[in-house]
């Protein structure tokens, strides 16, 4: 697909539909192929930011999604499948770039947790929880897990998961308040999410209580900060 793929930044605005636009624009296209691909254009950087990424300084966020998906793929993470990075330049300067991936076909995302009964979110808990400590005993944070970049289907009585948007990844140990932090974005009834971190602590042998506080507590700021300038789209409880 690599004269296809190479034509993508010149054709952006007439390829496929828009799944997602605002900061960065996300499209799915049908390639020549018939293969489903998911094509993500980031917003050209601004200011200093502009010469950090152009210059290596650190890493675009495309560069890093590419790069990060290859790793994760190579830990037997489910990430999609990514098929090119692109840059445009001019004079030295990234103007925009792109992430191209295949789309993944699970259909469902963690939204559907905001105010799912107990018969849903109940069998989703432990499931989450054996996902999340699968990554950070592999050394992997996904440092927006958020509801929009965590994707499942189920498997019979099995649930599987798939994470996105990884182009904000730390890799390394993950110890015990880092871990419980990252379920703090979650949605999802407040019974819910301390079923994900009983279930996330007795898996990775820490002290239950110790990371539910942990949880709450982070949950809770990091809410009532949202709030502030968000409508919060679902029944949220302290």
């Amino acid at each position: 697909m690599a004269e296809f793929v190479s034509s993508i930044p010149d054709n952006f605005n007439q390829l496929g539909k828009v799944i997602y636009d605002g900061r960065n624009v996300i499209r799915v296209i049908s390639a020549p192929n018939g293969e489903i691909i998911n094509v993500k254009k980031y917003h050209s950087p601004c200011g200093i930011n502009a010469f950090v990424y152009s210059l290596g300084i650190r890493k675009a966020k495309g560069w890093r999604a590419y790069h990060f998906a290859q790793r994760l793929i190579n830990m037997d993470i489910n990430t999609p499948e990514p098929i090119a990075y692109i840059e445009n330049r001019r004079c030295g300067i990234i103007t925009d770039s792109y992430f191209i991936s295949v789309q993944c076909q699970y259909e469902h995302l963690m939204y559907e947790m905001g105010n799912a009964p107990a018969e849903e979110y109940e069998p989703m808990s432990k499931a989450l929880a054996q996902f999340t400590v699968m990554l950070h005993e592999k050394g992997v944070l996904h440092k927006d897990y958020s509801p929009g970049n965590i994707l499942w289907r189920k498997d019979g009585d099995d649930y599987l998961f798939s994470i996105v948007d990884i182009n904000r990844m730390q890799f390394g140990y993950v110890d015990m308040r880092t871990g419980c932090k990252n379920f703090a974005r979650l949605w999802g009834p407040k019974r819910f999410l301390i079923m994900v971190v009983e279930e996330y602590a007795r898996l990775r042998n820490l002290d239950v209580e110790e990371c539910k506080n942990i949880m709450l507590h982070c949950r809770a700021r990091f809410w009532r900060r949202f709030s502030l300038k968000h409508k919060v789209k679902f029944e949220l409880e302290y």
